[in-house]
């Protein structure tokens, strides 16, 4: 795991200080090494930098960039299955001075072009220069583990691992777009291709970015997508042969994720996702697995009880620690630093705090994220398909169109409900569209179209996105839902967590539920293995109860998240205060800011708020207060 970044300048206003400043504001992801690369041709000059973190061949010879006759490339990422892929490319005559994957995959391109991309299982993000055909090409692996930016005007070609990088070049102008707000606002992250700044693009998963140094011609072109595999015609399988196949191909992927030179550990909170990982590793090896959790003295917060149980099963060994408001407050500080785009997911804390943790003990660490993806888990896909299957059409038109007239604030005793007025909105709408991936927008939401645009100032623009591609044919109504979820929250809030949690204090995150294999094989099986009688993750259940006991697993879900909800009406309100004022609201000139102090002062007050939007507007503050008002 690394951190990359360069540029591709036609107007020769950059630097070799320029890239090296570039570079190492990205030390985080790579403390142990640095490199950097200057080529000036015709037109253009090109820069590209490295931080490297070691965790495979901890010698010098993984240095990067690396560089094979013509071509140059900087590496994020783990390719798992190199040695052999290293075999195949030493029957046709090539050699290897080191035993990385860098030089793998480097030489591999030189032998198939992207077509190595075939061939790799892994996580990555790189850019290769070929002097010789005169292009870069930027590179993100097929699920969006590893992140990959790039800012492009005309002139000057920007791309890094982290947007952070960005405002280190002078040619990089941080102008907020505010549609890209409004989509932070809705969904408490802002989904690819699109980021918080203008002319500047999360390449989105399983697509290769190439520019042509002679000419400025730019090329995007999509190498993987997993909406093909859900679209395919379900596997005509026993159940038997289901569970059997789904169990190896975990095993297979769960195994390949502990490939390193460096101490591995897991992240363990007791639910299913995780435990499988912990249950399958351990169980196939003699070596004793580490495992890491945080709990809050909240109770209905807490898994780490939970978490505690399964590892003293399974004989891992076991690392816990119960953090506070006050280790909460401690970290709030550095989330815009961290997340140096907008992004309010609500375990943003804990995640951090068990990167932190672990990081004491690991330089890997195995994660869980996409279990409730690919597998059917959250109870978001059940409201999907019964809001829009359990009532007649006719039925649902009527309701949307009498709750068109009559206000969620004149109904009695419903009107004081926890976030009623949003709830009700969202009811009309689904009723009125009657599309389960309508629904699965909506009950995405946390803050409606409507309620973004009361508390934007200006005019704004709705940006498509995954939830509004429509015109294919699924295999069932739960398989499309899978599929937008993979490719809207699990790439783009989960999977952006994790990387930079763990990346904040150099250790690397590996997601061994998303290997390609896995994932191509369960988009072909029918949703009715996925939720069973209503039992969400009902083949994954079938798999983990052969290792650990159903009693121990038979317990209410409970996300991981903190209680902010509670400590920011009691120990973190005043940060709330600071940031989310009148005077701090305009300064942005983005809010009108009297609805959101009302909406603060209920939440303060007791009403039943969801908290939600509270911390979104917060997070937003931090962020601008970081990168904008210096």
């Amino acid at each position: 795991m690394c951190g990359i970044s360069g540029f591709c300048d036609f107007q020769s206003s950059s630097s070799p200080d320029i890239l090296r400043r570039m570079t190492d504001v990205l030390q985080h992801r790579g403390p142990d090494d640095a490199g950097y690369a200057w080529f000036q041709t015709a037109g253009a000059a090109v820069g590209m930098g490295h931080r490297r973190l070691s965790i495979l061949d901890l010698s010098q010879s993984g240095h990067q960039p690396m560089q094979f006759q013509h071509l140059t490339i900087i590496f994020n990422g783990e390719i798992y299955n190199f040695s052999e892929i290293r075999d195949i490319l030493e029957k046709k005559g090539y050699r290897f001075q080191s035993r990385s994957d860098t030089e793998v995959l480097l030489k591999g391109f030189h032998c198939w072009g992207t077509d190595v991309l075939r061939y790799c299982i892994g996580m990555y993000a790189f850019a290769i220069l070929d002097e010789q055909a005169q292009k870069l090409y930027l590179v993100r692996d097929r699920v969006g583990v590893k992140p990959l930016y790039y800012y492009w005007d005309d002139r000057l070609l920007l791309f890094a691992s982290e947007l952070k990088s960005f405002h280190a070049h002078p040619g990089f102008h941080s102008e907020i777009d505010p549609n890209a707000l409004a989509l932070f606002l809705e969904y408490s992250y802002i989904p690819a291709p699109y980021t918080i700044f203008r002319n500047t693009h999360k390449l989105l998963p399983g697509h290769i970015f190439s520019i042509d140094l002679a000419t400025r011609e730019t090329s995007l072109s999509c190498y993987w997508d997993v909406s093909s595999y859900y679209r395919s015609e379900p596997l005509d399988l026993s159940p038997e042969e289901i569970l059997q196949h789904t169990e190896e191909l975990m095993l297979s992927s769960y195994q390949y994720r502990m490939v390193a030179d460096v101490p591995v550990g897991v992240f363990l909170s007791g639910g299913y996702d995780s435990t499988s990982v912990a249950a399958l590793l351990q169980t196939h090896s003699s070596n004793q697995l580490k495992t890491f959790t945080i709990g809050f003295h909240e109770q209905a917060f807490n898994e780490a009880a939970d978490a505690k149980a399964i590892a003293s099963y399974l004989g891992t060994d076991h690392y816990e620690w119960y953090v506070t408001a006050a280790d909460a407050e401690g970290m709030l500080s550095r989330i815009p630093e961290i997340y140096d785009e907008p992004f309010a997911d609500n375990s943003v804390v804990p995640t951090i705090l068990v990167s932190q943790f672990a990081s004491r003990e690991v330089k890997v660490v195995l994660s869980a994220d996409g279990g409730d993806e690919i597998f059917g888990g959250y109870k978001k896909f059940n409201q999907s398909l019964y809001y829009t299957h359990a009532f007649p059409r006719w039925l649902q038109l009527s309701l949307s169109g009498i709750m068109k007239w009559i206000s969620p604030d004149l109904i009695p005793v419903l009107k004081d409900q926890y976030n009623f007025s949003t709830r009700y909105e969202k009811m009309a709408r689904i009723w009125k569209d009657g599309k389960p991936r309508s629904a699965l927008k909506l009950i995405s939401q946390y803050m409606t179209e409507k309620e973004v645009r009361t508390i934007l100032a200006g005019e704004i623009e709705t940006y498509p996105t995954a939830f509004d591609i429509n015109g294919f044919a699924f295999s069932d109504s739960l398989n499309e839902l899978l599929n937008i979820d993979v490719k809207t929250f699990l790439v783009d809030n989960n999977l952006v967590k994790v990387d930079r949690a763990t990346m904040s204090v150099s250790i690397e995150g590996r997601e061994p539920m998303l290997d390609h294999r896995l994932i191509e094989w369960l988009a072909r099986i029918p949703g009715s293995m996925k939720i069973r009688n209503g039992i969400n993750k009902y083949l994954l259940k079938q798999i983990v109860h052969k290792y650990i006991p159903v009693d121990l697993m038979d317990r209410p879900k409970r996300p991981f998240i903190a209680p902010l909800t509670i400590w920011f009406k009691q120990q973190l309100s005043d940060r709330l205060i600071e940031f989310v004022n009148e005077d701090a609201l305009n300064k942005t000139g983005l809010f009108h800011s009297d609805p959101i102090i009302q909406l603060r002062d209920a939440y303060l007050s007791g009403k039943k708020i969801n908290y939600q939007k509270i911390w979104q507007i917060l997070v937003f503050q931090m962020w601008y207060q970081k990168w904008i008002a210096k």
